[in-house]
C-alpha cells in the first residue's frame, strides 16, 4: 500500500510541476500558444470578425489582404461593430458592393455559425479568418468545428503582438484566452489543438 501512494504522490508532483511549466510558458509567450497564421492565401471571402482592442486594425488588416486580392469580398461579422467595421472597409479603399454584413452574432461561437450559414447559401469553399493574434487560435478552430467542409485561413491583426505595448486591459484579453479555449472545448466541444 505504501509503494502506491509513493507512485501518487510522484504522480501528482509531476502533474504539478508540468503545469507549472506550461502555466509559465503561457504567461511569458502567449503569442506562441494563441496566435495561428496561415500565411499567404487565397480565399473565396475574408471574414472579419467584430470586436477587437479599439484600434480598428481587425478591419484594416481586412482591407490589407482585400487590396492584395487574398478574396474579392468581406463578410463583416459582429453584432455591434458592424457598421463602424464596414465605414472603415470602405474608407481604407474597399468598395461597399464587395461587403457583407452579417449583424446577429455576439460571440465567437456564433461569429461561425451565422457566418457559415452564409457561406454555405452560396456555395463558397474557403474564407479567410480576420481576428486580433490572441483571438485566432480559437476563432478558427471554431469556424472549422462548424463547417468542416469548408477551407479557413487565418490572417490575424498583429496589433499589440509585442508584449511591450501591453496595457493592462489588453494583457487581460490576452490570458482570458486562455480560459476561454478550455471553457469553448468544455462546453461546445471546440478543441483548442
Amino acid at each position: 500500500m505504501k509503494w502506491i501512494r509513493k507512485w501518487i504522490l510522484r504522480f501528482a508532483l509531476l502533474a504539478v510541476v508540468l503545469f507549472s511549466a506550461l502555466a509559465a510558458i503561457a504567461f511569458y509567450f502567449p503569442q506562441k500558444i494563441l496566435c495561428v497564421d496561415s500565411g499567404d492565401a487565397k480565399a473565396d471571402v475574408i471574414v472579419v470578425l467584430g470586436g477587437g482592442f479599439g484600434s480598428h486594425e481587425r478591419p484594416q488588416r481586412a482591407a490589407e489582404l482585400f487590396k492584395n486580392h487574398d478574396a474579392p469580398r468581406i463578410i463583416v461579422s459582429g453584432f455591434g461593430d458592424d457598421e463602424i467595421n464596414r465605414r472603415i472597409l470602405i474608407e481604407d479603399g474597399v468598395p461597399a458592393n464587395a461587403i457583407q454584413l452579417e449583424s446577429r452574432s455576439r460571440t465567437t461561437k456564433e461569429n461561425a455559425q451565422f457566418t457559415i450559414q452564409l457561406l454555405r447559401a452560396e456555395n463558397l469553399h474557403s474564407a479567410t479568418i480576420v481576428t486580433s493574434w490572441y483571438h485566432s487560435r480559437r476563432a478558427l478552430e471554431t469556424f472549422e468545428h462548424y463547417a468542416p467542409e469548408i477551407k479557413f485561413y487565418s490572417r490575424p491583426s498583429y496589433f499589440g503582438f509585442n508584449r511591450a505595448d501591453w496595457r493592462y486591459d489588453f494583457s487581460r484579453r490576452v490570458y482570458l484566452e486562455f480560459v476561454k479555449l478550455p471553457g469553448y472545448w468544455i462546453c461546445h466541444g471546440i478543441s483548442p489543438f
